[in-house]
């Protein structure tokens, strides 16, 4: 990577740091402003820098990104406390996730005749997964009802973990028609990607965490050392399914799921780390998205391609989620505050980069550019409506008294936090 590239990132890193309190809770959210930023220093900006997201440094970044964004989302979620207190994301994964993925590929399959239909519900799978942190106060403000907050944080943090299995085995059968091997080869390399890295990752997160209790009860292990050897692990479970021909990321997710529901010990090193480090991954990866990637999708930008991004947003999201919630006893603006906050973001950009790439698919260059610009309208969207519509709604749900919106439930840890005081809570986390 050039001086001037790593330059150019660094400071606007820095830059935004001092004035990052500025825009807590503003319109303008920290993924929109660094998308804005790559694109004005990129190559159809003012060309102060060319970032190429094939680079290795880049990809480096991105698989990273990825394996921690996955195993730390994973983590913080306690299986028991979701079953028990956080009905409506179980709702929105179970029935809302599966629709939408229905719905986006009868509609790609409609818009995109020259798709084949594993590249329509290809291009529905890419969407699918949702990035609360597009539209941080909708989970950060404390006017919407924490059990609302708390259906978009879940639902956000499980979903890309949830839909990357069937991004592989969708990128697996749509290569199989079109790739130049032979059609079975690609079917069992899908078939292995989706069940060799799970028990890779139940193995490792079972281990990982019993390690590590016996460790902390015999006090063999330091404080800062505690999480070296968490991400050590994340790393080394992605690894190690990769080597017997797993998928990584399928099994860093599982890995943290078992890992954060094994682990007795009460660890917060994982949080705190995704309030600095990870952050800091995040938007770097945002900020590439804008000089290299956005560029892309607004060349090949046209009439089809916008109307199903728009619908995209909208009725792939909003309907499925509706009839998800049926019979939850919420009322119409709950659902469709629910719908439409779903913003497109970070696993969908990340899903491009490092399995559409490896890929060989037909029509690449559409379902990469369509994802593109899917992720900007997005992140502008729902950027710009995240604090106005929250405020709007918390008014709303405010008078509506006692109701299901406003049922008491236990906050879980945030990417950028917690919404309450998360030392007051750690000890029931993991």
């Amino acid at each position: 990577m050039e001086l001037t590239t790593i330059a150019v990132i660094t400071g606007a890193l820095l830059i935004f740091s001092l004035v990052s309190g500025r825009f807590q809770g503003a319109v303008l959210t920290p993924p929109l402003i660094f998308i804005a930023f790559g694109f004005l220093v990129g190559g159809s900006g003012f060309g102060i820098t060319n970032i190429d997201p094939e680079h290795g440094t880049i990809q480096l970044i991105a698989e990273f990104t990825l394996i921690l964004v996955l195993f730390t989302d994973a983590v913080r979620i306690d299986l028991t406390r979701l079953h028990r207190d956080h009905s409506l994301p179980l709702r929105m994964l179970i029935i809302g996730l599966p629709l939408a993925i229905i719905m986006g590929a009868l509609i790609a399959a409609l818009l995109f005749p020259m798709f084949s239909f594993w590249e329509a519900a290809l291009l529905a799978a890419l969407l699918a997964p949702t990035d609360a942190a597009l539209g941080q106060s909708v989970v950060s403000d404390k006017i919407v009802p924490v059990r609302i907050r708390q259906a978009i944080n879940v639902e956000s943090g499980l979903n890309d973990g949830i839909v990357l299995p069937v991004v592989l085995l969708l990128a697996a059968l749509a290569s199989a028609q079109h790739a130049t091997s032979d059609a079975s080869e690609w079917l069992l390399f899908g078939f292995e990607q989706v069940t060799l890295g799970p028990l890779v990752g139940i193995a490792m997160g079972y281990v990982g965490a019993r390690m590590l209790d016996v460790s902390t009860a015999r006090m063999w292990m330091n404080e800062s050392f505690q999480g070296i050897g968490i991400l050590s692990l994340a790393l080394f479970t992605y690894v190690a399914a990769e080597l017997i021909g797993g998928n990584g990321f399928i099994a860093t997710f599982i890995g943290g799921m078992v890992f954060g529901n094994t682990l007795r010990h009460p660890c917060t090193f994982l949080f705190e780390f995704m309030e600095t480090e990870g952050q800091l991954l995040m938007l770097i990866t945002f900020l590439v998205f804008g000089a290299a990637m956005l560029p892309v999708g607004l060349l090949h930008l046209n009439a089809t391609i916008l109307i199903y991004a728009i619908l995209s947003l909208t009725i792939i999201r909003m309907i499925p989620i509706a009839i998800s919630l049926l019979g939850a006893g919420l009322r119409l603006p709950t659902k469709l505050f629910l719908g439409w906050f779903g913003p497109r973001g970070l696993a969908s950009i990340l899903f491009v980069l490092l399995i559409l790439e490896e890929a060989e698919i037909a029509h690449h260059n559409e379902l990469l550019s369509i994802t593109i610009v899917t992720v900007a309208l997005s992140a502008l969207l729902h950027g710009l409506s995240a604090a106005p519509f929250s405020k709007l709604y918390g008014q709303r749900a405010a008078h509506m008294g006692k109701c299901e919106e406003n049922e008491p439930v236990p906050e879980i840890p945030l990417r950028e936090g917690t919404a309450n005081n998360m030392n007051s809570s750690k000890g029931n986390l993991i």
